[in-house]
């Protein structure tokens, strides 16, 4: 079910928008938000989007170029290129589907399945440096909290996630 949000609770979401972004900048401004990323991304000489083409392959296994576009969140043409690179570099295979030859999926080859396990090791690494920041309440808050959004998002009609939409779900 959903409703309509109304003026007063629009304020309020404008308010609590401001303050996330002063905090997520704020956050940026002492620790790099791609962190432990971006240090490995020039170790390795990759680009942000190539380290996360890799990092979805080797948690999700193949994908088409579609969803891998749509993770990354860049277009159809964007992730081709990206693609081309890291299968001229041996880190992943393009695969026809049998069923229909238009599908292509992208899956990592050895040598991608072993970079993967290199970058998972630094974000874990990373992972645990951020969590550390915080007691074990507040990690269990936050938990708490990221699942509460995973769950109502999963619940949220297509056009009511969105941006600009006026209704939200109850």
């Amino acid at each position: 079910m959903s409703r309509t949000i109304h003026p007063k609770e629009d304020e309020d979401i404008s308010a609590d928008v401001l303050k996330l972004q002063q905090l997520l900048l704020a956050l940026g401004r002492r620790r790099s938000l791609r962190d432990p990323i971006a240090s490995t991304c020039e170790q390795l000489q990759f680009t942000p989007p190539q380290v996360h083409a890799l990092l979805w392959l080797g948690q999700d296994g193949s994908l088409t170029m579609g969803e891998l576009a749509r993770r990354l969140g860049v277009t159809e043409k964007t992730v081709t290129g990206l693609v081309d690179r890291l299968e001229r570099e041996g880190h992943l295979l393009r695969e026809r589907s049998a069923s229909d030859r238009r599908v292509v999926r992208c899956r990592l080859t050895p040598e991608g399945l072993q970079t993967y396990q290199k970058l998972e090791r630094f974000m874990v690494q990373g992972m645990g440096q951020l969590l550390n920041i915080l007691d074990a309440g507040d990690r269990k808050a936050l938990f708490r909290i990221l699942e509460k959004l995973l769950r109502r998002m999963d619940t949220l009609p297509a056009a009511a996630a969105a941006p600009g939409t006026r209704e939200r779900s109850a």
